[in-house]
């Protein structure tokens, strides 16, 4: 058991009382929790240094008590990550917290997030505890996960459907045994913006200490107020807002980490604070999220969307090209938005492909490099024109299926509208043997989709298919994205090709494969992993 000798970046900021909001990313935890967005080690470090590369302050990188791989994700980004702090979460109990202070014990800036319900409907029906116990269980875990961090979060679970006289209670008994950070979560996504602002404006008035720790907003979208929700706690005094990128988790979500952030630039005479954020970098970041968990950014999605700054109206169009703030309250170049631009051919160089993707923020390691130099080279001859939009698509096609379980090596269809259709395929497994099968289907993707079943043994149903172009004209790259469904669990996968029927079985082969990977993952169960 050991204490950290170097205080994190946001406890040495206290004191210094500066106008900013910490911005804590939960992406990794409570994002990973969306139905099929299971990630696995690979995935999640990729994430984590995007994470830092944009300027967030705290990077929730797990629950380590809920199995072996989220504690050795923890345990890795912990590792390496150096400029952000990194939190592990857990319960109040000692067995939780022992082991995220085993995972958080190699971070440069290492935070243990310990969480207890203290609302009435939880006292009784999920904990059924009094509320004496529940402030002892607060204060032990406290003091624990202070032997291990100095820097210790607290979060009454369901905080803002909690009795306000008991709320300020536990969260006086949190400061006392050393927490640094108080977290007042709106769980379930039940609150209005100005009942939740006035929950932290009472517990500024009413607990002893508040102002020694930083006040935190952890909010759910179930009524769609999450974003107003974190907004109106920065208001209330809250100075750390909990997000997710694109806005992923349970349920209906998180607040969005890009709105909120471009929120705060854009309304500084409402909320004079700087977030660290290069903002620059959103979109890079958001592409990147939705590659790797399969979950889909809808087009309108504010501030990362594809209609973000789209403009059809006559109107609108008219407006913006004789001025642009007239339907334009940012400019897309702030969000790293960059226009569909011809970049490259099939005559550049490794040089070229290796400083655009600098220019995009697009960073791979040099054997992945290397074959993704490759797969434009083949991207090439099959296009005459390369744009920014594609080479996104191989870097994110790269970073999903680095390691893969299996890998689409061949694939031949014979389909009619007369007549059966049949697939063959041939893949190459995690030893780089050759399997190859065929099947016969209703349609040459549902004979696809059973031969590769087929080959990985693997049945799994299909619930969503869906299929756009990545870019415009007859040569564009296809995008396919998948959702199947196996042993009650949803996951997903996506696949870029210029021929739609080699996109859809990369994308059903990589959504096997995440299959594979969720299957060695034993989770504990009972655990609660939401706040």
């Amino acid at each position: 058991m050991t204490t950290q000798a170097n205080p994190s970046p946001v406890t040495a900021d206290i004191a210094a009382n500066r106008p900013r909001i910490r911005i804590f990313d939960t992406t990794l935890r409570d994002g990973e929790q969306s139905p099929g967005a299971s990630l696995n080690l690979h995935e999640k470090l990729e994430i984590a240094r995007s994470l830092e590369q944009l300027g967030v302050d705290v990077i929730e990188a797990g629950f380590p008590i809920t199995s072996p791989g989220d504690f050795e994700a923890v345990a890795a980004i912990a590792s390496e990550i150096t400029r952000a702090t990194v939190a592990g979460l857990a319960r109040c109990t000692e067995k939780d917290v022992r082991r995220a202070g085993e995972a958080v014990q190699r971070a440069a800036h290492g935070r243990i997030h310990v969480f207890c319900a203290t609302s009435k409907i939880h006292r009784e029906f999920k904990l059924k505890k009094a509320k004496d116990e529940i402030i002892r269980l607060t204060v032990e875990s406290v003091k624990l996960a202070r032997s291990y961090v100095q820097d210790v979060e607290f979060s009454p679970e369901d905080a803002s459907r909690t009795e306000l006289d008991f709320l300020a209670e536990v969260v006086s008994a949190a400061i006392e045994a050393g927490a640094t950070t108080i977290n007042c979560p709106d769980t379930v996504g039940y609150a209005l913006p100005a009942e939740y602002q006035a929950m932290f404006e009472y517990l500024m008035q009413h607990v002893p200490g508040a102002s020694r720790v930083i006040f935190s907003a952890h909010c759910h979208n179930d009524l769609g107020l999450a974003v107003a929700n974190s907004l109106a706690a920065v208001a209330g005094g809250a100075r750390q807002v909990e997000c997710t990128i694109n806005g992923i988790g349970e349920r209906a979500g998180n607040a969005a980490l890009e709105e909120i952030v471009m929120a705060i630039r854009t309304r500084q005479a409402d909320f004079p604070y700087e977030t660290g954020i290069n903002t620059r970098k959103l979109v890079p970041c958001s592409r990147m999220v939705s590659s790797l968990t399969g979950l889909q950014v809808q087009r309108n999605k504010a501030i990362v969307g594809e209609n973000a700054f789209a403009h059809e109206a006559g109107i609108h169009q008219d407006g913006i090209l004789k001025e642009r703030s007239t339907y334009e309250i940012m400019s897309p170049s702030d969000v790293g938005l960059i226009q569909n631009r011809l970049v490259l051919g099939k005559h550049s160089g490794r040089h070229a492909f290796r400083q655009r993707l600098e220019e995009l923020d697009l960073k791979l390691d040099e054997p992945a490099l290397d074959v993704a130099f490759e797969r434009f080279k083949v991207l090439c001859d099959k296009k005459k024109e390369i744009y920014d939009e594609d080479l996104e698509a191989l870097v994110e096609e790269q970073l999903e299926t680095s390691a893969p379980l299996f890998r689409l090596k061949n694939l031949q269809v014979m389909a009619s509208n007369q007549g059966v259709a049949t697939a063959t395929v041939t893949l190459m497994d995690s030893s780089d043997a050759a399997i190859t099968d065929a099947a016969t289907g209703d349609g040459p993707i549902d004979a696809m989709f059973a031969v590769i079943q087929r080959i990985t043994r693997i049945s799994a149903r299909l619930e969503s298919y869906q299929v756009r172009s990545i870019t415009g004209g007859r040569e564009a790259q296809g995008e396919v994205m998948v959702e199947l469904t196996h042993n009650g669990r949803k996951v997903r996968g996506r696949g870029f090709s210029t021929d739609i029927l080699e996109a859809s079985a990369k994308a059903y082969l990589a959504a096997i494969n995440r299959i594979r990977t969720m299957a060695k993952r034993t989770i504990t169960q009972g655990s609660s992993l939401e706040q």
